[in-house]
């Protein structure tokens, strides 16, 4: 599979280990296949078992998770901790809540926050937690209890210098001050243990907007180095219509972009002449979707229920901000055929292997999402400044920071794959930027 020996002897070694756990083995080839060109160069990489030694989480923690819901009825999930690697800094990542988790999903986060954390330039290791429950249909105090019950277990792992959860996928500031406030008072104490919190206890703003204005910012680099060009006018269409999706899609309008098609989990909406982005925002804050409203409000707009029929849509910027793999090669063979030059991955891992090779054979610029989306995580670092400091920074102060650290990380990426004579594969270079900080450190701490 590698060219490399020690490589394919490291991924077989793996993948034998860890057959069944799909997701995580995409996440190592994708990164393994960026690794091949520093091994020849930097022989210390092998002697030292870095990459053996950065496959394995530094620890794994699975956990039941017992609550009650609103008729008595007693119900089990599973919990998950994920600790990837803390060389950098004390572990950083959010915590997801969806039918879909499971261990494999928890270690390809785990391991792809801890290279996007370092790319960030803060003092930051990766993790990733969650369980396996559906806040969907749920009442607040199910989702209350719940989240009391899966912090009272988590508590005893994470602390302000030792494990900074966020939010993810099913979980927001509602969930968020259900845990914190679990955590306070089991230990005794206010300190800056979570971030993504209400800015009345120590949120930051500009937090719930970061991901997609970071995701946005990111872009408008790739448009000045590689096109010479700006966002004015051109064509974009956004899978998710949630805290990504929505931010992405306010933040494209307001560059001067036309945002032509987005998607929902009930399907899509497109308008050639460009949506109404300001309802878009509207109907995704009260609702959480927008899709079906949206129709019912303009019959004209195209509607198709089946979410990944969207990119079939002529563009020329997309920007997946859903969930991992939902751009199959037949979607990024379409992508090409139909005028789209940029692909900027808003969520974890939305395109799969196949369909990034594909895109980037193609001469299409292709953005991973452990660059293009580090703006959330980036200003959880923030808040972690925040905290440690009692200050509160404003919209404008964050923003700006937001801004400079996505500006910096494009030109990590870019310096760096340009050193390997790859300009444009910010693949490459979003890899090997993000993996050298982690590798610096961890030789300096010895084996451990």
């Amino acid at each position: 599979m590698f060219k490399s020996k020690y490589i394919n002897q490291v991924y077989d070694n793996v993948r034998s280990h860890y057959a069944h756990q799909g997701e995580f083995l995409q996440a190592v080839e994708e990164f393994f296949g960026s690794m091949e060109l520093l091994v020849e160069q930097d022989p210390n990489i092998e002697k030292n078992s870095i990459l053996e030694r950065i496959v394995v989480p530094e620890r794994t923690i699975a956990f039941r998770v017992t609550w009650t819901d609103d008729k008595g009825i007693i119900h089990v999930n599973n919990g998950y901790r994920v600790q990837f690697n803390s060389a950098i800094g004390p572990y950083k990542g959010g915590i997801r809540f969806s039918p879909t988790v499971n261990e494999s999903i928890m270690k390809f986060l785990g391991f792809e926050q801890t290279f996007k954390n370092s790319l960030t330039g803060l003092p930051m290791g990766g993790a990733k937690g969650g369980a396996d429950f559906d806040p969907r249909g749920r009442s607040d105090k199910e989702i209350e209890r719940f989240c009391q019950s899966f912090i009272a277990e988590l508590s005893r792992h994470i602390g302000p210098n030792r494990d900074v959860p966020a939010g993810d996928l099913g979980v927001g500031a509602r969930e968020i001050g259900y845990m914190y406030g679990m955590y306070k008072k089991m230990n005794n104490e206010f300190t800056g243990t979570f971030t993504g919190k209400g800015i009345s206890f120590g949120g930051s703003l500009g937090r719930k907007e970061a991901t997609g204005y970071g995701l946005l910012y990111f872009v408008q680099q790739m448009h000045k180095a590689f096109r010479n060009d700006t966002l004015v006018g051109k064509r974009v269409i956004i899978s998710g219509s949630g805290k990504v999706g929505k931010h992405a899609a306010v933040k494209a309008n307001s560059l001067g972009a036309k945002l032509v098609a987005i998607s929902d989990i009930n399907g899509f909406i497109h308008d050639p002449k460009g949506l109404d982005v300001e309802l878009i925002d509207r109907l995704s804050e009260e609702k959480g979707e927008c899709t079906l409203e949206y129709k019912r409000m303009y019959p004209h707009v195209e509607f198709k229920p089946d979410p990944k029929q969207m990119w079939f849509t002529p563009c020329d910027i997309a920007l997946p901000c859903a969930t991992q793999n939902e751009i199959y090669i037949e979607h990024a063979e379409a992508l090409v055929k139909n005028g789209c030059y940029l692909v900027a991955e808003g969520a974890n891992m939305p395109t799969t292997l196949e369909a990034t090779k594909y895109l980037i054979e193609k001469g299409i610029l292709f953005a991973p999402g452990k660059a293009a989306n580090a703006g959330g995580v980036a200003v959880s670092g923030l808040e972690m400044s925040q905290n440690a400091q009692h200050i509160c920074w404003t919209f404008e102060e964050v923003d700006n920071k937001l801004k400079a650290i996505m500006e910096s990380i494009f030109q990590k990426c870019h310096e760096t794959a340009s050193k390997f004579g790859q300009p444009q594969n910010l693949v490459l270079g979003a890899n090997i930027a993000g993996f050298l900080k982690v590798y610096d450190a961890m030789i300096a701490e010895g084996v451990i």
